[in-house]
């Protein structure tokens, strides 16, 4: 699938690429579900990508470029048909576009472990984005800890923070229809920011500048507001009078194409996805799911993801011959 204009995507066919190192073992790999990132790819869908960020933008398999057309996505998972023994039949997770068939180096391929269904594999990235927010975040045990937007990343920040010892996690969001995601993955749901304060850690995931003002004023004296949301090219006004300088609230950038200084020295991008994708056998994230849709469907479906209001979370694409 092709974004090709503003408000305009299409199915091509084409052939497929060949690694860049084609001395290495590689991998045929047919598609079983893939998912769209909507904060992400509504952006590129709209055409809201700014040039500067054009080539920060880039997916690792993304075909063509910005702004128009491109193949793009980052939340694939296949079944090797193709390749070494030892990967054969494997589910396997890839930073790749929504397509039917992939051919790959076998390194940029995660195996999808016994523990996590094929489809709920699809989260590896978005949890990977989750986990890098917490490490920038550094909440601790017993701190109270806010989630402004329950969107899938804000609600994935919330899940790993909602084991921490003592911990009293709160997540935000107006659509009162997140009360019931937010109890199926034993969440403290609020509608409003009335009854919480003095935070010690916020994440804010809301991407509008309203949620970002209710952020801040959540914040506790020098406590830190950990920024998830990309506006693309939109600009945002931010609330930084009232307490934000007497309280020294830090306001901190987080985006998962870095990993979090605190642990650069030793992780690497493969092992932090790695990670990622072991942190997803608990089935209650299932929640986080919508109910799949074709891939053949996806051009006609795809204003209705984007839709603003939409309250769907990931929408995961269904490939012929996938598993159910």
């Amino acid at each position: 699938m092709w974004y090709v204009s503003p408000g305009q995507a299409e199915i091509r066919t084409e052939d497929l690429e060949n690694p860049e190192d084609p001395g290495e073992q590689t991998c045929l790999v047919r598609a079983v579900y893939s998912a769209i990132s909507r904060g992400t790819e509504s952006l590129i869908f709209h055409g809201r990508v700014p040039a500067s960020e054009y080539e920060r933008m880039q997916a690792p398999f993304m075909g063509g470029k910005f702004p128009f057309p491109v193949r793009y996505g980052y939340c694939h998972v296949g079944q090797v048909i193709q390749g070494p023994s030892y990967l054969l039949g494997q589910y396997v997770f890839s930073l790749s576009p929504h397509q039917t068939l992939l051919r790959h180096q076998s390194s940029a391929l995660v195996p999808v472990p016994p523990s996590v269904s094929p489809k709920r594999a699809v989260l590896a990235a978005n949890m990977e984005t989750a986990l890098n927010a917490v490490w920038t975040g550094k909440p601790c045990a017993s701190d109270r800890i806010a989630v402004v937007g329950a969107g899938l990343i804000g609600l994935l920040v919330a899940y790993l923070c909602r084991d921490l010892p003592g911990a009293q996690v709160t997540v935000i969001d107006p659509q009162p229809s997140r009360a019931s995601v937010c109890k199926q993955l034993g969440l403290n749901y609020c509608e409003t920011t009335e009854g919480t304060d003095n935070c010690d850690v916020v994440f804010h995931a809301s991407a509008t500048a309203a949620g970002l003002s209710s952020a801040l004023a959540l914040a506790g004296n020098e406590a830190s507001v950990v920024e998830l949301s990309w506006y693309g090219d939109q600009t945002v006004p931010v609330a930084l009078g009232q307490a934000f300088h007497s309280q020294q609230i830090r306001l901190i950038s987080c985006q998962v194409g870095h990993i979090e200084s605190s642990h650069a020295p030793r992780w690497n991008y493969r092992r932090r996805l790695t990670a990622a994708m072991s942190m997803l056998s608990d089935p209650c994230l299932d929640a986080l799911l919508e109910t799949p849709i074709p891939f053949e469907s996806l051009p006609e479906e795809i204003s209705s993801i984007f839709k603003p209001g939409s309250d769907r979370l990931c929408q995961v694409i269904q490939y012929p011959d996938g598993v159910n």
